[in-house]
């Protein structure tokens, strides 16, 4: 069976298929459906997860062993194979086929895969997967349908925009969806539920500042003091909701900790990164500064983040601006 990724939302709603293979080029996309079939996953029992990367020399009797292991922790559990080439190669290609001619009993399995090229798709292998489970198949948003896809995703935060609103988004991201996602999570933070009128989205979105608060991150990651002091100052100077400039602050510290613990739990670097969303830039600085935090530290970073919350809504005395940067230092790797 081969879906859409538009449709997977609706299809879990009343499936779940004992094999999902999720395969595109939009790195967003194709982790959000991934994310959304191990929530659903969850949500039914399927709390044990193992994950496997099938990197250069992976030993493909793991995939084997998972076929006839039970789980310690779960009756249930998700095999997530994750195979990052698109391509298994012989011993691969045979584990693959073997594997889904014996599904295990008791275990969602999930395998995610960059765009195919055409004869990876009709290959044994894939042919296999696809006919014993369900294909999901993330396909490239294109710029003419940015701003049908942006609409879709404010919908989703209960706010609806103009045409010009969309338009105008779209322009500015030039077709890159992490960008487009990164705006849209901007308008959920500073403006109201409802329908936004492009002037307002382009007050808080567009023209937000030459101090952009998704810059923050990269700071904090390079360890530059000075530049995380001078994009506050400017934040704060312009007036930009200190809502926004926490969420973004707070993500890198949540991000940071899922990758700690999920190295203490014995997996690689990437598939850790993988596995905690991250992208971009934070691909390249995250692997050299994770090891110089403690998990411990990430953790008081969280609750600070916690606190400095409940400080914008009122509920807590203190200067939540101050502790922006209180926070930030707390996660940098170093204090240059």
């Amino acid at each position: 069976m081969q879906i859409d990724s538009a449709e997977l939302r609706n299809h879990l709603k009343s499936h779940l298929s004992t094999l999902y293979i999720v395969h595109g080029d939009e790195a967003l996309l194709n982790l959000e459906a991934a994310d959304l079939i191990r929530r659903t996953a969850k949500s039914k029992g399927f709390e044990d997860r193992v994950i496997l990367a099938a990197e250069n020399r992976f030993d493909w009797s793991k995939l084997k062993e998972q076929s006839q292991s039970v789980s310690l922790f779960s009756s249930n559990k998700i095999v997530d194979l994750r195979i990052p080439s698109g391509k298994p190669g012989k011993l691969g290609s045979d584990a693959l086929q073997t594997y889904v001619k014996h599904l295990p009993e008791n275990t969602i399995t999930l395998i995610t895969l960059p765009t195919l090229d055409r004869s990876s798709k009709s290959s044994k292998w894939f042919s296999g997967l696809r006919s014993t489970g369900v294909s999901v198949e993330v396909k490239k948003i294109y710029r003419e349908q940015l701003p049908s896809w942006i609409a879709h995703r404010l919908k989703r935060q209960n706010q609806t925009m103009e045409q010009s609103g969309l338009q105008l988004i779209a322009e500015r991201v030039e077709g890159n969806l992490i960008a487009a996602h990164q705006e849209i999570l901007k308008l959920r933070l500073l403006l109201p539920e409802g329908r936004l009128l492009t002037k307002d989205v382009r007050n808080a979105v567009v023209d937000v500042a030459r101090f952009d608060p998704f810059d923050l991150g990269p700071a904090i990651l390079n360890g530059n003091k000075a530049h995380l002091i001078r994009i506050l100052r400017g934040l704060e100077k312009e007036g930009l909701a200190p809502p926004l400039v926490l969420w973004v602050i707070a993500e890198e510290a949540k991000v940071l900790l899922r990758v700690k613990t999920a190295l203490a739990e014995g997996l690689d670097m990437r598939t850790a990164c993988a596995d905690a969303g991250v992208w971009g830039l934070r691909q390249k600085l995250i692997p050299n500064i994770v090891h110089k935090l403690t998990r411990e530290t990430l953790i008081d970073a969280v609750i600070l983040a916690s606190e400095i919350d409940k400080q914008i809504k009122g509920l807590q005395p203190g200067n939540a601006w101050a502790n922006f940067l209180e926070l930030g230092l707390s996660i940098m790797p170093s204090r240059t």
